[in-house]
């Protein structure tokens, strides 16, 4: 692997691909907490529920700061110069 695509791959969580690509990794845990969530319910466990809904605040947490990264990147995309 010469040293330019080395550097294009380190990059590539900084890129716009990059950040989507962690965007939907952490929106599908999305799905796992809802299933926490419906099951603390069904089960009215108030602790587990509790920790799905702090789960829940740090998915949206992250896919906020996520949409920040992608906003800042514009248009300098690693991958693409």
């Amino acid at each position: 692997m010469s040293t330019s695509a080395l550097q294009k791959a380190k990059g590539f969580k900084k890129s716009k691909t990059g950040t989507y690509l962690s965007m939907a990794t952490t929106a599908f845990g999305a799905v796992t907490v809802t299933k926490q969530i419906k099951k603390a319910r069904t089960e009215h466990d108030t602790l587990k529920l509790v920790d799905a809904v702090v789960s829940a605040a740090a998915i949206v947490t992250g896919l906020a700061i996520l949409y920040r990264e992608l906003k800042r990147l514009g248009d300098d995309d690693v991958l693409l110069g």
